[in-house]
């Protein structure tokens, strides 16, 4: 069995179900409220990188709410960028007479949060973390205004998070080429890169991002940010660290299997190249899934459960898509038919009944 692989936890997973439909936001207790002011805004009709924004900022919001932030942190989520910021041109309140507007929907300190993610420098944020400038206190000195800004260890521990967030839901192969080296990333001529921004793109996993949660999620073991928040439940909950190279293979192991760059005859090939691709990177779902499927179509029953099972729950515990091909919740939904035929020990002997498949109760 694939060492790699994780254990289903049911009380993730009932997690993970109960925010697959849409209205789990209405009745949530700390954000329902808060949408519909939200909404207003036109939301739903903006751009933002791998949909509308309304797509990111709920994203954003489950992927914290699946990893028990207390509400401060992910009304932060729900609302992270609606001051505008360097990143992203959509300001839907106005900090200059807004403020109270958005601290009386939200609290003075989910609000101070909000107002202070959206002014403060991001990209100097992660260098500073990664040039190794964590204060001995948790403490991280930025700049705004040509003034010293100190973030105390929570504020430090609430951004390192819903970075992480952040990321998950919305990066892949498009920005990796518009932020080549994020964060000390170029700027590109756009008319001799014309190409690289071309949107969507071919929509490939990032080859560099998920490296650099892993190390925003190993910070959150410093001693005094250790016990600010839940860690998050990936990357061992940050006891683990991908490397650039191991996250690199990985993607370009696993898009070689979605381009069928492998004999078609037989799926030994496709097995031992996704089976390297988890090796290289057991922290995102979907190559897992791929492995599973195939698993199922060579009757290897025991070992689809085990791949199965270990792709559910990592969809489980980051609430976004690694391949945003497909949306999460439909991510989901593959992956627990799966893990249903593996135990079911039954899969479509012929490819038209794959169409059928559905999850049963």
């Amino acid at each position: 069995m694939n060492k790699n692989f994780q254990k289903l936890d049911d009380t993730q997973l009932e997690r993970a179900v109960s925010l697959l439909d849409e209205e789990w936001l209405q009745h949530d207790p700390d954000l329902g409220p808060v949408m519909p002011m939200v909404l207003g805004r036109g939301v739903g009709q903006d751009w933002h990188k791998a949909g509308t924004f309304r797509h990111h900022l709920v994203g954003v919001a489950r992927t914290l709410t699946l990893w028990k932030q207390p509400a401060h942190v992910r009304l932060l989520g729900l609302l992270h960028s609606v001051y505008g910021n360097a990143h992203v041109d959509l300001m839907k309140f106005d900090p200059k007479s807004e403020r109270a507007r958005v601290a009386e929907a939200v609290g003075v300190e989910a609000e101070r949060l909000i107002y202070q993610f959206c002014v403060m420098s991001r990209k100097q944020f992660v260098h500073e973390l990664f040039a190794g400038n964590l204060a001995a206190d948790g403490s991280l000195t930025l700049t705004l205004d040509e003034a010293p800004l100190i973030l105390p260890a929570h504020d430090v521990a609430v951004y390192i998070i819903v970075t992480m967030a952040d990321i998950c839901e919305q990066w892949y192969s498009w920005q990796d080429d518009i932020y080549t080296g994020y964060p000390d990333y170029q700027f590109l001529s756009g008319q001799v890169h014309w190409a690289a921004g071309l949107w969507p793109g071919p929509m490939r996993p990032t080859t560099y991002r998920v490296g650099q949660m892993s190390r925003l999620a190993n910070l959150l073991q410093h001693p005094a940010l250790k016990g600010q928040l839940p860690l998050p439940p990936v990357f061992d909950a940050g006891r683990a660290i991908l490397t650039e190279a191991q996250e690199a293979a990985a993607a370009t192991l696993y898009w070689s299997v979605v381009q069928q760059n492998q004999p078609l005859v037989s799926p030994a090939a496709s097995v031992a190249v996704l089976e390297q691709a988890v090796a290289m990177n057991p922290w995102v779902a979907e190559p897992q899934m791929l492995l599973a499927q195939l698993y199922l179509t060579e009757k290897q029953y025991e070992l689809a459960q085990a791949a199965a099972a270990s792709a559910v729950q990592t969809a489980a515990c980051w609430g976004n898509s690694w391949d945003k091909r497909i949306g999460w919740d439909a991510w989901m939904a593959w992956g627990r038919i799966l893990l249903q035929s593996a135990q079911r020990q039954s899969w479509p002997e012929h490819l038209v009944k794959l169409n059928n498949v559905a999850l049963k109760p």
